[in-house]
């Protein structure tokens, strides 16, 4: 009897997929959001592989722009890692909980090549309580008007903690309608001040993912003009508040280890570490 096996999930398999994802709500949330926003679909934007063991669905794999591992052990990671070497690399990261992913990785860089750089300890930190000091009340959500003030700091946040523009590929089209749809759908939140020039960014950050459980807080952001001014920590507050009471109880988000700068502002914030990331950058 075949007591384990590995094959593209559909629509039909959505129940199961997100009772695995809900085993752990805070680690899985990128994958959650994706299905609940999107289904189990087959389309270009990616697939989702699951993982059985005795019939039962215990493990996932989101395969798009990113490679996401969901409860992989050691065996749902082989299976992985030999279905993503058969197709070949079509993934600009893989991410997700640390022992997972330095697994998967270990069997795909042999076919795969080197990656552009490896982050192995990304403290994954969450809080689920109100922030520990008073927020901002200046931060607020982005309007629809502000798009064009907002991108730039985006491309320059990408920039900064990537290493690349993502205006690069095609001007910056593509980036600016992925910032546009965060700010249409009240993801994106921000933080405007006076220049001599006009208007501009002091903070941003956006609400990556989002399930009824958790969400995910990614491009934390402060304006370099504006740094070492006591903004950001009060300013993650209020993206703390705002995003428990209108959007889940728990608010992540996961931060590389050596940015013991960013680390400290979480933890004055009330954020503790739960979990432990890792990515690989192509």
């Amino acid at each position: 009897m075949l007591r384990a096996s590995l094959r593209l999930l559909d629509r039909f398999d959505l129940d199961e997929a997100l009772a695995v994802c809900a085993k752990d709500p805070v680690a899985n949330v990128f994958v959650a959001s994706r299905l609940r926003s999107h289904g189990v679909s087959r389309s270009g934007a990616g697939e989702l592989w699951g993982y059985h063991e005795s019939g039962s669905l215990v493990s996932l794999c989101w395969s798009g722009a990113n490679l996401v591992p969901v409860q992989a052990g050691p065996d749902a990671v082989e299976a992985f890692a030999a279905r993503a070497r058969r197709h070949g690399r079509q993934c600009s990261s893989i991410v997700g909980p640390a022992e997972a992913v330095t697994q998967l990785w270990a069997r795909l860089a042999p076919s795969w090549g080197s990656p552009r750089e490896v982050r192995d300890d990304q403290p994954l930190m969450a809080i689920a309580s109100a922030p520990k000091v008073a927020p901002d009340p200046l931060v607020r959500r982005t309007r629809l008007d502000e798009l064009d003030l907002v991108t730039p700091a985006c491309v320059a946040m990408f920039t900064e903690e990537v290493g690349y523009s993502p205006a690069l590929a095609d001007g910056g089209s593509l980036y600016r309608s992925q910032v546009g749809a965060l700010v249409a759908t009240g993801r994106s939140l921000v933080r405007i001040g006076a220049s001599p020039r006009g208007p501009e960014v002091v903070f941003k950050a956006e609400v990556g993912s989002v399930s009824p459980e958790a969400v995910q807080v990614q491009g934390v952001w402060v304006n370099p003009a504006h740094r070492g001014r006591g903004i950001a920590v009060p300013a993650m507050a209020s993206v703390v508040e705002i995003c428990r009471h209108e959007l889940a109880p728990v608010v992540s988000l996961y931060v590389n280890a050596f940015n013991h700068r960013a680390v400290h502002v979480y933890e004055r914030v009330g954020f503790t570490r739960v979990g432990t990331f890792a990515t690989v950058l192509f």
